[in-house]
């Protein structure tokens, strides 16, 4: 049985990366360092994810896996010089830690002598991660191996949809290896970055112009979660459910997403069809009452997710290109400009930011926002409104 390698036994390595390679016939090797879930995972080298939706849960048992500790150099590089597949899901300030481990392991490939392609699905919060890492990864080999990279190992961007909430304390103590995710299974990956022949991998979908797809995770589902999230917490709604069954919260969803999907529509060349037929299906999949997701953990740091090209400035730009207007979306960001949950640090930063320099600064300096332009002026007709 050929064997796929993990960066990363969390959410996304166990909770999806994991199981789609299981299910693809490999037996999956996991890198990572927490003691306990490798403990777990060895023990019965095996796990079960719990799929859990408003109609129920179905346990799924994926094997076989084994772990390996991240500190046992050679057998992590003997990991990735044996994989056929491999896979980095460790969140990307983590991405500088684990680059000399793939590096010894491409090392080692080489040095073995083997010819066959490996393709690298890097699943990370971060625009170009394929780049990043193997940028990383070329820092520690020498010309010549830096040669058998570039001739032998793809590095691929990948969408991650997948919606999997942090575990509890408690779940943590009963099983470290068991996780809850939704049943959602769609893993779209840059084409432009596979190396060799396609890995037959369940629920990957080669796309050719994949930067359609990552707008359309951002801009549709990272923004709908982040409008009933900041809008939420306002009303005082603890969870992203409750937020979506407010109806003028559902609502002004509805309206940033008309307004971000004739923006993708006017930039990108894509069909409104497509796009609002996803915001339908992530309506749906907001619903999930199961996963009991919080809107302060969709809307935690603040600073990052008001970024000029993240989630709700973004999508807010391209409406005004394509002459739309983007009242909701500002209304969207001004909640986000009120987001003060007390124990996330960056919000406490935020408000700390907006009393001693003021709304107009925050949005030049945090959103590339001019001060005098339309979109401030809608954002800051909405921020005193949201005062009252």
């Amino acid at each position: 049985m050929d064997t796929a390698a993990i960066f990363g036994a969390g959410n996304i390595g166990r909770g999806f990366i994991g199981q789609l390679f299981s299910e693809s016939g490999y037996e999956v090797a996991f890198i990572d360092v927490d003691r306990p879930l490798l403990d777990a995972l060895n023990a019965d080298h095996a796990y079960t994810i719990e799929l859990v939706d408003n109609d129920g849960t179905r346990a799924v048992r994926v094997g076989p896996v084994r772990a390996i500790d991240a500190a046992d150099s050679d057998a992590v590089a003997a990991a990735v010089a044996g994989a056929a597949i491999m896979a980095t899901a460790v969140g990307a300030r983590v991405l500088p830690a684990i680059a000399p481990n793939v590096a010894a392991g491409i090392r080692l490939r080489q040095q073995l002598g083997t010819a066959a392609a490996l393709n690298c699905i890097v699943c990370e919060n971060l625009k170009g991660a394929a780049s990043v890492i193997r940028d990383l990864v070329a820092e520690h080999l020498s010309p010549d191996e830096r040669a058998y990279l570039a001739d032998h190992v793809g590095f691929v961007n990948a969408v991650i949809g997948r919606m999997v909430p942090p575990l509890t304390p408690e779940m943590r103590a009963r099983d470290p290896a068991r996780i809850r995710v939704e049943p959602y299974k769609e893993l779209p990956v840059d084409r432009a970055g596979l190396i060799g022949p396609i890995p037959a991998i369940e629920a990957m979908q080669p796309c050719d112009r994949f930067e359609v797809y990552t707008a359309r995770k951002l801009y549709v589902h990272n923004c709908g979660h982040a409008v009933l999230a900041y809008l939420g917490y306002l009303e005082g709604h603890t969870y992203g459910y409750e937020a979506l069954a407010d109806p003028a919260i559902s609502a002004a969803l509805d309206q940033a997403w008309e307004e971000s999907i004739a923006g993708q529509v006017a930039h990108y060349g894509v069909e409104a069809s497509w796009l609002r037929a996803h915001a339908a299906d992530l309506r749906r999949r907001f619903a999930n009452r199961a996963l009991g997701d919080t809107v302060y953990r969709l809307g935690r740091d603040p600073i990052r997710k008001l970024g000029l090209s993240d989630r709700l400035v973004a999508p807010a730009r391209l409406a005004q290109e394509a002459g739309v207007t983007p009242r909701a979306l500002a209304r969207a960001i001004a909640a986000a400009l009120r987001f003060d949950p007390p124990r996330d640090p960056v919000a406490v930063q935020l408000q700390a930011r907006l009393a001693g320099e003021g709304l107009d600064a925050v949005l030049a300096d945090i959103c590339a926002i001019d001060p005098e332009e339309e979109l401030a002026h809608l954002i800051c007709d909405h921020y005193a409104a949201l005062s009252s």
